[in-house]
């Protein structure tokens, strides 16, 4: 299966002469920031820490020697429209003061390691008439109901963007096929986090950063982010999905203290090889030339981690606030699983639910080439059980229960 096509071997010989900006990543995202605040009005007072640590991650990405072109433009394009979000939240928040007391009640974040059907449990939930998920375009370019006019131009944009993600690598409408207007990852409006290293490189300085930083900040941004999409409009309950959210439970639980967390469990060697086909997916756009026992071992490493995290953050929080969802059971069964969890996260199963639960479910035949053996990465189902520990019998329980 072709990683990269033409289209974007073109694009990086166009994008060669601007690459230069790459040895002054700073200076880069300063002019980018000048940029921002004259096109959009605002200003990035208040805001310099956020728009700090945009620069910090491009800094670290700018030391990549295998960099390509699309990858760094790609990157600084990413970090502006993050800026400009913020900004505008921040902007609606100073025109509705009313904003700031919006309650967001009992949320519900989908966690778990990647490919372990968090996507399925975030449609199943998001599905139901008194929920709702945000969607990629909201996430993205967020904004108060009366501005939705404005936001069309933008909405347009961003499917432009996809279809051109596509275009550059068609293997990413087989692993994670994107919609503007459906439900999407909360590291769509999170400005930092894991993503970064699954999604463009190893970057062994801002993760270093990462593990001692805390995402505090990030959560209560989440959460204003969600308060002016919740303002003028009904009332639903909040399904939010992100599989690392599994390394934030506690800081959820902090800025979200009635959040309940369903967290999705499959046997890692079975998803090892597909998580590490997807890195070398998105790694190729933004590497000349990949290191697959790199993508192997930091794959490896950050899914162990998320694990670990996850089962210290749960040994803190009250057991009810966390509801376990076997892969298996609710791939094979949902008929009667989806109810069971339904029933576990205090929501409803109405007769629209069930009548309702074939469409939710249904889903286009995929092409499961990307799904390599792990030796290809490196790895090893026996490496892999032994670096997951007890957590692989653990899902071998859970799934047979």
């Amino acid at each position: 299966m072709s990683r990269t096509t033409l289209t974007a071997a073109f694009v990086n010989a166009m994008l060669r002469p601007s690459f230069k900006s790459r040895k002054r990543p700073l200076e880069t995202w300063q002019r980018t920031v000048a940029a921002v605040e004259k096109s959009t009005g605002w200003s990035t007072a208040g805001d310099e820490e956020f728009a700090a640590d945009l620069g910090f991650h491009l800094q670290c990405l700018a030391e990549e020697r295998q960099l390509t072109p699309l990858g760094w433009q790609s990157a600084i394009e990413d970090a502006k429209k993050r800026l400009e979000n913020r900004l505008r939240i921040r902007q609606r928040i100073i025109e509705h003061p009313e904003i700031a007391d919006e309650k967001i009640v009992s949320p519900v974040f989908v966690v778990g390691l990647p490919r372990t059907a968090t996507t399925l449990a975030h449609k199943i939930l998001a599905g139901s008439d008194a929920h709702r998920g945000p969607l990629m375009w909201e996430m993205m370019h967020t904004d108060l109901p009366q501005h939705r006019a404005a936001a069309e131009k933008t909405i347009k944009t961003i499917e432009s963007g996809t279809r051109m993600m596509v275009k550059f690598s068609p293997s990413w409408e087989v692993i994670h096929p994107m919609r503007v207007h459906s439900p999407e990852e909360s590291m769509l409006l999170l400005p930092h986090g894991t993503y970064h290293l699954i999604l463009r490189a190893g970057l062994p300085e801002y993760r270093r950063w990462l593990s001692g930083r805390d995402c505090t900040a990030d959560y209560l941004y989440l959460k204003r982010a969600l308060q002016v999409l919740q303002h003028g409009r009904e009332p639903k309950r909040w399904m939010l999905k992100y599989p690392a959210h599994l390394n934030d439970l506690d800081v959820i639980r902090k800025v979200f203290p009635d959040a309940t967390i369903v967290w999705t469990h499959r046997d890692p060697t079975t998803v090892m090889g597909s998580v590490c086909s997807l890195m070398e997916t998105s790694w190729s756009l933004y590497q000349r030339r990949l290191d697959l026992d790199e993508i192997g071992q930091v794959a490896l490493t950050l899914l162990v981690e998320s694990i670990e995290r996850g089962r210290q953050s749960r040994l803190r929080l009250p057991s009810e606030s966390i509801v376990d969802v076997p892969y298996h059971r609710l791939n094979s069964d949902p008929a009667n699983e989806v109810p069971k969890l339904y029933k576990a996260i205090g929501a409803e199963w109405t007769h629209k639910d069930a009548g309702n639960l074939e469409n939710v479910l249904a889903r286009p035949v995929r092409d499961r080439r990307h799904e390599y053996s792990l030796s290809r990465y490196g790895l090893s189902i026996q490496g892999v059980e032994d670096a997951f520990g007890d957590y692989t019998r653990l899902c071998g329980t859970l799934n047979s229960r």
